[in-house]
């Protein structure tokens, strides 16, 4: 039984810090450039439930960027999102969002 109990909290362990670790980026940039590194004309954190699979968010590129175009797009779960997750088990998992207009 204790040997149960050891395999368990190791298992335990091993996924939690998996859960912990993992990131996820998707970038969309219209002309195929590199990805951007400077600071996003916009930022927030859209809240999403159950692991992401719950809620829509929609961000409006041409209002954020006032006419300007926008260069890049990204929706990207954080370390912190992905700690909020971890501990309400998946029910709330934010995700941040992020656009960067042209300059100008």
């Amino acid at each position: 039984m204790e040997r149960i109990a050891v395999a368990y909290r190791r298992l335990l362990c091993v996924v939690l810090a998996a859960a912990l670790s993992a990131c996820s980026t998707v970038t969309i940039s219209p002309d195929g450039r590199a990805k951007l590194i400077n600071e996003p004309t916009y930022q927030d954190s859209k809240p999403f439930f159950f692991w992401g699979l719950v809620g829509e968010r929609h961000v409006d590129v041409l209002e954020i960027c006032g006419g300007k175009e926008p260069v890049q797009m990204q929706s990207q779960q954080t370390f912190g999102d992905g700690f909020l997750g971890v501990i309400t088990l998946g029910i709330y998992s934010p995700h941040t969002t992020k656009v960067w207009c042209a300059r100008g």
